[in-house]
């Protein structure tokens, strides 16, 4: 494996940080997680602004293909854009459409889906949400019952959906159905596309504990789905999924988060004498810093395996599986050097960060759970990595 980057490349994230440093305001305390744009009219706002900026630059579409509105440049160029709006907190790109959707897209949808639904992702003209967990399916996604019945020329769609991040913000949706209930669980699935505001389809929101909504629930009442919006074929909707993950567990965002975080924790220890000579908050901070690292490495491997046209199942899971719990760690010890300042509020007379830290320490329990609980990642890992069995 060689890091190393080009002087292209070099030119490239000077080129993404310049940006960002000029269109991103600073008058906003912007959350250390994207999830916390959702919740707030004013930031989804600059977020949206901000896509379409992005996407004139074309690095809403790095690696895609010229003829989709796409760059035609290496997974190591992705891998920069991606670590520095992480870093720098850039708002306005879509996850669930730029790095989770449009990777399937590419690898499975038709010609007439390309067509239609990637150079809007590009331009930075639509969002879209996730429809894959459900009430009794989260870990064991394959357990999922969203029905979808073949009736003249469609699919009529019935189910429930939950933990949709954005769905009340997003154009589409893209979610599994169960398509067949006569064969094995993971082979009866398949994987479609909808409008958000299509009949039948209700999303109602969840709010949590601090208050905010990011998450959604998502009802499906005989939603017609026409037949060409299907992706990947009938009951080819794991393997669509399985793709879908690899991607969105690469890790180097999360890891982009959690540097910065750590430098504002550090930031905060010089500025106090006391903290700044404490043994323990050094030792702590260090530990935080080489597990940062480390992490960026696990990122940075990723991208190099994809440039290289290798399986990622094994490491994307690590990627994952680190970074969240390295920003859990990094949350907790900020609490710890806080004290109750840090729990406070935007608003509040002795706030920290901008209320980030407190905000942060919350909600960071969902993001072992999202995506793929920890445990999952462990089976994977132990699985396909080591090659252990599976009982």
């Amino acid at each position: 494996m060689d890091f190393a980057f080009t002087p292209e490349q070099v030119k490239f994230r000077q080129e993404v940080q310049d940006f960002l440093k000029r269109e991103v305001p600073r008058d906003i305390a912007w959350p250390w997680w994207f999830e916390g744009i959702l919740g707030s009219d004013d930031m989804w706002a600059v977020a949206r602004k901000l896509a379409r900026k992005m996407g004139e630059k074309g690095w809403l579409s790095l690696t895609w293909p010229k003829q989709y509105g796409g760059m035609e440049k290496g997974h190591i160029e992705l891998l920069i854009f991606t670590e520095e709006t992480a870093y720098h907190r850039g708002p306005g790109v879509d996850i669930f459409g730029v790095k989770m959707l449009s990777p399937v897209l590419l690898a499975f949808g038709t010609e007439e889906q390309k067509k239609k639904y990637l150079p809007p992702i590009s331009r930075g003209e639509v969002f879209w949400a996730q429809g894959f967990s459900e009430p009794n399916a989260g870990s064991d996604l394959a357990g999922l019952q969203t029905r979808a019945i073949e009736q003249d020329g469609a699919y009529i769609v019935n189910g429930q959906k939950v933990w949709s991040t954005g769905a009340h913000r997003a154009d589409y949706i893209f979610f599994l159905a169960r398509t067949d209930v006569q064969v094995p669980k993971h082979k009866g699935i398949s994987f479609f596309l909808t409008e958000a505001n299509a009949p039948g389809v209700e999303v109602r929101p969840l709010i949590n504990m601090l208050g905010s909504h990011s998450f959604n629930e998502i009802f499906f009442t005989n939603v017609r789905v026409p037949k060409e919006n299907l992706v990947g074929g009938k009951n080819n909707g794991w393997q669509c999924a399985t793709a879908l993950l690899n991607f969105e567990r690469s890790g180097i965002g999360y890891i982009g988060a959690c540097r910065r975080n750590l430098e504002d924790l550090v930031a905060y220890a010089c500025n106090s004498k006391h903290l700044a000579r404490d043994p323990r908050v050094r030792g702590k901070l260090a530990e935080l810093a080489v597990r940062v690292d480390v992490g960026r490495r696990l990122g940075y491997r990723v991208a190099w395996m994809q440039s290289n046209g290798m399986n990622v199942d094994t490491q994307a899971s690590m990627a994952k599986l680190f970074s969240t719990e390295l920003m859990q760690a990094i949350d907790n010890a900020g609490m710890q050097l806080t004290g109750l300042n840090g729990s406070l509020a935007e608003g509040s007379k002795r706030v920290l960060f901008g209320g980030r830290l407190g905000e942060s320490y919350m909600s960071n329990l969902g993001r072992t759970i999202a995506a793929g609980a920890s445990e999952i990642q462990r089976n994977i890992i132990a699985q396909r990595g080591l090659g252990l069995p599976r009982d």
